[in-house]
């Protein structure tokens, strides 16, 4: 019979502290049986002087805030092409370099964060300002590469910033259950933009256009500012006073959550997480899933007009995306707790993938009804993926690197960018709509099947860790 690892014994279970230390420490670090160190004693308003709820709820009015650049922008394209002059192909190379910088800057922000160069109120100020500039870009410069500059390099790095900060803010203080709270904090990042579809698709034109994106990016600061105000990351190795990471594992709730997402078994460097192998293969599987979610968002209202379909329809299938592709990032991290977070992940891709070939059979039928349905599916697993591996990745690797490794697999969202988008549109000239789903459904497919390689390092199968030495 294999060992229990939380139990405490005299060889693994141990204080680290020196006796002269510990008089002087409101903490004491111990060591279970697989060598990881926790360090206990001090609750959550010991360390921020409040309940680290607050640490759930600012991240997530924060990314409700930012949502506005990437899933209400496609709402906003025409009238900034009527008022700039810009073509559609411009309006999309300024997304597709905001997305590119959006997702590049997490691995250098975390690594700057990890090294203590900059803090997470820290960079959250850098980010809300980088977001003002963005938007004051996007309304007050005709050039389209000085557009570029300003909301796609500027603001794109500025809304990396702010991302990044909350989804690792999150997984640092719930390292015992994370699932729920990163899909809910990460949910805020589509259905929040859901004001600003309609503000953009009914009270934006060019007579205001000035007016309105100076005032959302004021918005966007505001909001980050004040949230930031709060922020601030637990100690190395922190686990919760009231929680034993020794025996939490042995009943209840503590015994399902830590059966189906067991903690890592310690605390894994960039470097060491990439020599696992899994953070290659976490980021691969992201790369293809996240490709096949932006060509849904890219396309579907260009496919539901092509098909024949009416506006109204197009317009609702795109907000029916927005809310059930945030809603299903809370939905799926709370399940994750309960089925296990590789599981869940693999479901994900696969009800993707689905829906994209459901897409192709509710267009050749010219059904409107199954459309918005596919729709919705389509939302659900095109956002429901990134909560899951945002608590997957500390799940296998720990959370004193996280900002870092996290940085890592979320920057395969720069080549998915790529691909989604502009290799999407190449597929949909040479393929046709059809062509395109039916690639899109089979590129989800094999992400799901590198997904179910996926296990955590230093644990065998049977669910068994392997001694690992004490840092």
């Amino acid at each position: 019979m294999t060992a229990d690892p939380y139990a405490p014994n005299s060889s693994a279970a141990s204080s680290s502290s020196a006796p002269s230390d510990a008089a002087h420490r409101p903490y004491r670090e111990v060591t279970d049986a697989r060598g990881r160190v926790y360090r206990i004693g001090e609750s959550d308003r010991d360390i921020l002087g409040h309940s680290r709820k607050l640490m759930v709820y600012l991240p997530w009015l924060t990314m409700m805030a930012i949502s506005v650049f990437e899933y209400a922008y496609g709402s906003a394209e025409d009238t900034l092409s009527h008022a700039h002059g810009w073509t559609q192909s411009n309006t999309f190379w300024i997304l597709s370099v905001w997305v590119f910088f959006q997702a590049g800057i997490a691995f250098p922000a975390g690594w700057l964060r990890e090294k203590g160069v900059l803090t997470a109120r820290g960079a959250m100020y850098i980010g809300s300002g980088m977001c003002l500039v963005g938007f004051l870009a996007l309304s007050h410069l005709s050039n389209v590469w000085l557009a570029i500059l300003g909301f796609g390099v500027v603001g794109g790095v500025g809304a990396g910033l702010v991302y990044a900060t909350c989804i690792n803010m999150v997984g640092k203080w719930f390292p015992e259950r994370r699932g729920a709270r990163t899909g809910f904090v990460n949910g805020g990042f589509a259905y929040g933009s859901l004001p600003f579809i309609f503000i953009f698709n009914y009270g934006f034109d060019t007579a205001n256009y000035h007016r309105v994106l100076d005032l959302i990016g004021c918005y966007v600061l505001i909001v980050v500012v004040g949230c930031a105000f709060f922020f601030k990351d637990p100690p190395k190795n922190w686990w919760p006073a009231d929680i034993d990471p020794l025996t939490y594992g042995d009943t209840g709730k503590g015994a399902d959550a830590l059966a189906k997402n067991p903690p890592a078994v310690k605390q894994y460097t960039p470097k060491e997480a990439i020599r696992t192998g899994m953070l290659p293969l976490m980021w691969i599987a992201l790369v293809m899933t996240a490709g096949v979610s932006i060509f849904g968002i890219s396309f579907q209202v260009d496919y539901a007009k092509e098909v024949g379909f009416g506006p109204l329809v197009a317009a609702s299938s795109m907000g029916v995306m927005a809310v059930i592709n945030g809603i299903g990032r809370g939905v799926v991290g709370w399940m994750s707790d309960k089925w296990g977070r590789k599981s869940t992940l693999v479901m994900v891709i696969v009800v993707l993938g689905l829906a994209q070939f459901g897409v192709i059979w509710a267009g050749d039928v010219k059904s409107e009804g199954l459309f918005l349905f596919f729709a919705f599916l389509s939302g659900f697993g095109g956002g429901a993926f990134y909560p899951l591996f945002a608590a997957l990745t500390p799940d296998y690797f720990g959370e004193n690197y996280n900002a870092s490794n996290y940085g890592l697999v979320y920057s395969g969202k720069l080549i998915s960018g790529l691909f989604g988008g502009g290799l999407g549109s190449m597929v949909v000239a040479a393929w046709g709509y059809d062509g395109a789903y039916a690639l899109a459904g089979v590129t989800s497919m094999i992400a799901a099947a590198i997904a179910l390689l996926l296990r955590q390092p230093g644990r065998t199968r049977g669910g068994a860790s392997t001694p690992q030495p004490v840092a």
